[in-house]
């Protein structure tokens, strides 16, 4: 007999769904729990190298208030039904909006996208998880706030809670997400409301300005984690500066990143580039302004020689380091000389300010990160070899030169095994790095699909075994990753889960988490 449903819950009958999905109707009504296959295609396609078939939905529901996500568990927790909650859907190479495991309940929240407060003096939001960066920018400029946001490159289609629950980064000052995230609102999977840090007192008004409260800090385990759902979220914005001075440095030689790095990191650590530095290699900027198949054609990664031309065609270096001062012209002019002094030592580094890159459209969208506007630009990576196929590989690394030759030659190693190109870059926090290597496939092609799994897979193994973690990952390799970090930390959250969520109807999957 055929199922009306695309996919049910693993262990959950047909009869069983049928009643959880007439509970929730009385819930949400009709037209906010989507059943059909036409309805849930926004939550089955991925850009993962497996069917997608793996991660179908049996439904989606349309939430919009707290009250309803607390009516909502109770009836997951009644039929042992697990959901899966996102907030905009749009973490394209980590996974999108699918679930992690086949049968899944999609929660989507994205009509909970109110911003509750935006305070001008304390430089503070408060927003619901749907609300995007773009319609929060909008917010702000239309009230003439003079705040900035930080926001991951693809930014306008994106939002703050569940880029910073999935602890994503950005190019300005404020760029370590989490750092600057200050309480949370959060449905427990036994429907209370816990409310984190000063929220939990009753009519306190520092909610969104002292991060800690009293007691054990449990901001962080709500980040990354299948324990609540996040329904309001508090979070600091950057006062917009007097001055910014975006600028760029190009070098032409893939084992000048040493030097790049050895020279960045003491600035970074004193404070004299505040903002998170990008350093991008050339097939990373090139889908900006070329594609691959002008190029060259036929299996097997770019060769080296087309590399450089799409170098001299397109005016990039093998290594494009963007970064900016921010602050009064007098301290920007002081933080200037010290940049160019570092830089210009060895002669090799080639300096761009913004008046010489301006006609750049590489420059200019990184120009526009950095001072927290709004740019899709970056999608055009997925040009790049076409075939709708990405995974973001996410490793960290001590900010030290060494450390950074090491891992791209690595990658670049296992990729070129594969019959793929190394698309990668290097943002340098304060004292770490993570290297962002975006796996570009194939998918209509089969054996261009089974490779880049193994290709990620071996990544993985061959990076964890030297020491190198993952901060972040698709959903088609959680448990691999989770792994990695030993049985130890592992059994940890598996206590956390059982005592929170006994019935495991949270994300199940999530962060290996179950």
């Amino acid at each position: 007999m055929t199922s009306k449903y695309i996919a049910l819950p693993e262990g959950v009958t047909e009869k069983v769904f049928d009643a959880a999905i007439n509970d929730f109707r009385s819930v949400l009504g009709d037209a906010a729990v989507l059943i059909s296959a036409e309805q849930l295609a926004p939550y089955i396609k991925t850009m993962m190298p497996v069917s997608d078939a793996e991660h179908a939905p049996s439904a989606a529901l349309l939430a919009t208030t707290v009250e309803q996500i607390q009516k909502i568990v109770a009836i997951c927790n009644r039929y042992k039904v697990p959901i899966w909650t996102i907030s905009t859907g749009k973490n394209l190479g980590y996974g999108s909006a699918a679930p992690a495991e086949r049968g899944q309940v999609v929660l989507d929240l994205k009509r909970m996208n109110r911003i509750l407060e935006v305070d001008k003096d304390l430089a503070f939001a408060l927003v619901e998880p749907g609300v995007t960066y773009q319609q929060l920018d909008d917010y702000i400029k239309e009230h003439k706030l003079g705040l900035w946001l930080s926001m991951p490159a693809p930014s306008a289609i994106a939002g703050p809670v569940g880029n910073t629950l999935d602890r994503g980064v950005g190019y300005t000052p404020y760029g370590e997400h989490f750092l600057f995230a200050c309480g949370m609102e959060v449905v427990l999977a036994n429907g209370e409301v816990l409310r984190t840090g000063m929220g939990s007192m009753p009519n306190s008004n520092t909610w969104q300005v002292f991060k800690w409260g009293y007691g054990p800090y449990l901001d962080g385990i709500f980040t990354q984690s299948n324990y609540g759902i996040v329904t309001k979220f508090g979070f600091w914005l950057m006062p917009e500066p007097p001055a910014f001075k975006p600028f760029v440095i190009q070098y032409e030689y893939e084992e000048d990143i040493v030097e790049i790095v050895e020279t960045i990191r003491p600035l970074r650590i004193s404070g004299v580039i505040p903002n998170a530095v990008v350093i991008a290699h050339a097939l990373y900027e090139a889908p900006v302004k070329a594609r691959r198949s002008d190029y060259v054609s036929g299996p097997g990664s770019i060769p080296d020689e087309a590399v450089y031309r799409i170098m001299k065609d397109h005016k990039l270096g093998i290594w494009n380091v963007y970064a900016a001062l921010y602050g009064t012209q007098e301290q920007i002019d002081v933080n200037w000389k010290i940049v160019t002094q570092a830089f210009g030592r060895s002669g090799k580094a080639k300096i761009l300010t913004e008046q010489e890159a301006a006609e750049d459209p590489a420059f200019v969208y990184r120009a526009k990160l950095m001072r927290g506007e709004m740019t899709l630009t970056e999608f055009s990576l997925y040009n790049w070899r076409g075939g709708g196929g990405s995974m973001w590989f996410a490793p960290v690394s001590q900010a030290r030169g060494s450390e950074t030759l090491k891992q791209m030659s690595l990658t670049k190693q296992i990729l070129a095994k594969y019959g793929l190109d190394y698309s990668g870059e290097f943002i340098v926090g304060m004292r770490d790095m993570h290297h962002i290597v975006d796996v570009l496939y194939d998918k209509t092609d089969p054996k261009q699909t089974k490779a880049a799994y193994q290709c990620f897979d071996e990544l993985l193994t061959e990076f964890s075994a030297r020491g190198y973690g993952t901060y972040r990952v698709n959903t088609a390799f959680m448990d691999k990753v989770a792994e990695t970090y030993g049985p130890v930390q592992r059994n940890v959250h598996k206590i956390l889960k059982k005592a929170l969520d006994p019935n495991g109807i949270l994300a199940p999957g999530k962060s290996g988490i179950r």
